[in-house]
């Protein structure tokens, strides 16, 4: 662990992410804080902070940027576009993460059982698996979406379709390192010595999976941020008066040109936490794995070698 943190603190590229990505989950955990030093909520509408005149658009300049309303205020509502913004930042990441967690759970005990167990064991689930990878991720989600009843808190329902029908990929990468590990020869001494399936799959199997498993699972939050989003874009994700950044964009795809402002926040965290993401995910990928390059140093170095 000690060379891990070694290897990630001479990334500078990682290093930054991850500050940004504290500095957005500190930002999101605040959130009720936050809001409470503005002296705003994000579902109190403010009529007569919008121009009615003129279809809803604010009062003010930029959107209505004020010492009261410090990002301005949403079109035709009224709502404080800061205290939206905070508290989309709490649905979208804790969504992501979720799904992230239920994805990464379904797949490393499917990946362990189909490379550890039988030989029709492992038919059965690498069929399954695939059927799981074959499977429209947007269309089944949206089919599982528009079923479940509207009662059911949507920002659990989006995590769990998400985490339910997006495990393929882990339990893939989580079988064929099971099948390489099995072969070990501590691994066979563990199964001479009469240790169960289970014991052996703790103690000898998960340990050595972290690397890889983790791995992927920094890379998996930025996709399923996306994902929330376009859920959320298309009308069945999260719903209001509930913010997210998604569900922001979709009010927002009509007032681009009246309002850009309001399209530009939620789009520009959106986009500033899945880069963020990404070169964390990497920075991980290359501390975890020294023989793996980064990917953003290989683009970086094969710039310099053109150059000269």
């Amino acid at each position: 662990m000690t060379l891990f943190w070694r290897r990630l603190r001479e990334q500078r590229a990682a290093l930054v992410a991850a500050g940004v990505v504290a500095l957005l989950v500190l930002v999101a955990l605040a959130a009720p804080l936050l809001t409470a030093l503005e002296g705003q909520d994000p579902t109190t509408y403010h009529p007569d902070l919008i121009d009615s005149a003129r279809g809803g658009v604010p009062v003010g300049p930029l959107g209505g940027i004020s010492g009261e309303h410090w990002l301005g205020v949403e079109p035709q509502t009224g709502r404080d576009l800061f205290a939206r913004l905070v508290y989309g930042a709490r649905v979208s990441l804790g969504v992501a993460l979720a799904a992230t967690v239920v994805q990464v759970f379904i797949g490393v005990v499917v990946g362990v059982a189909a490379g550890f167990g039988s030989r029709w064991v492992d038919q059965v689930l690498s069929r399954a698996t695939d059927v799981i990878v074959a499977l429209p991720l947007m269309v089944l989600a949206l089919a599982l979406m528009a079923v479940v009843p509207s009662g059911f808190p949507r920002p659990v329902l989006v995590a769990l379709v998400i985490g339910l029908v997006a495990w393929g990929n882990v339990a893939k990468i989580v079988r064929a390192q099971t099948v390489t590990l099995k072969e070990l020869d501590h691994v066979a001494a563990a199964r001479l010595s009469g240790w169960g399936s289970v014991r052996i799959a703790r103690r000898e199997l998960l340990p050595a999976l972290a690397a890889p498993v983790i791995t992927y699972a920094a890379l998996l939050v930025p996709a399923n941020i996306t994902v929330e989003a376009a859920l959320s874009f298309l009308g069945v994700g999260v719903k209001p008066p509930t913010p997210s950044w998604g569900q922001m964009l979709t009010s927002a795809d009509v007032w681009y040109q009246a309002a850009p402002q309001y399209l530009l926040y939620p789009a520009g965290a959106l986009f500033v936490t899945v880069l963020a993401l990404t070169v964390l995910g990497d920075g991980v990928r290359t501390a975890l794995d020294p023989r793996a390059a980064s990917r953003l140093r290989i683009g970086i170095g094969r710039g310099r070698e053109a150059h000269s």
